[in-house]
């Protein structure tokens, strides 16, 4: 490419895997490079808050519509690239329980003798509520292992903690632990991911490009292989 641009993306957790393998493809067949800034949807938006800028912002839909709303996305540049949920993994070889009902899912979280989960992230601040919801909240804050955000899985794949909650690409992007399962479907909350240009982007084509390689049926499989669903 005669004039390669550098892209500086601002992009939930969730996306670690996916760019992990997506990125060095783009790269190759853009010549563009891609700089990638990994954080929860919250933190993201505080970062912009702070007067922080960059070509492209991948996140949940609803912040992607808030900054559009602020003028910061420039209007109709967001489409939706995936869909996920949240769930709870264990130590790779430790044993599995239940979570299929909403029954064993809240008796495999007393029964566990840690339980790690974000703060900051959107599947931490929903488990909050959803611990409250079920009455099982002083139980679980007594034991649970948080962090502002990050790829919470770690803390199992250490051994710090017995079960991690978080959304399912998040786990499935840490070594060393195992997939339980989607919390039950009356427990479930399903984010949407999108993406969207900065109006103040020195490169809004090189965004461009990188939002419609995303979109791509090959990145569309990728996005599948590590834990989403089609958006």
């Amino acid at each position: 490419m005669a004039n390669p641009s550098e892209i500086k993306v601002m992009t939930s957790n969730a996306l670690r895997s996916v760019f992990g393998e997506l990125v060095p493809a783009f790269e190759r067949a853009h010549g563009h490079k891609i700089a990638a800034i990994f954080d929860p949807a919250q933190r993201m938006l505080k970062r912009i808050a702070a007067g922080e800028t960059a070509d492209v912002a991948i996140s949940s839909a609803p912040a992607i519509d808030e900054l559009t709303k602020q003028g910061v996305i420039t209007a109709g540049s967001h489409p939706t690239l995936a869909r996920y949920g949240i769930g709870l993994a264990v130590r790779a070889g430790a044993p599995k329980p239940d979570i299929g009902s909403v029954e064993a899912f809240k008796r495999a979280l007393l029964d566990a003798q840690s339980v790690a989960c974000t703060v900051e992230g959107a599947s931490g601040i929903y488990f909050a509520k959803l611990i409250e919801r079920l009455g099982i909240a002083e139980q679980m804050n007594a034991k649970a292992r948080r962090r502002p955000g990050g790829l919470i899985g770690e803390l199992v794949a250490s051994g710090e903690a017995e079960l991690a909650v978080q959304q399912i690409p998040e786990l499935m992007a840490v070594p060393g632990i195992e997939l339980l399962g989607p919390l039950p479907q009356e427990l479930q909350i399903i984010s949407v991911l999108a993406a969207g240009i900065f109006a103040a982007s020195n490169e809004p084509q090189a965004a461009q490009a990188l939002i419609d390689f995303l979109a791509t049926p090959d990145a569309v499989r990728v996005f599948k292989a590590k834990g989403f669903e089609a958006g």
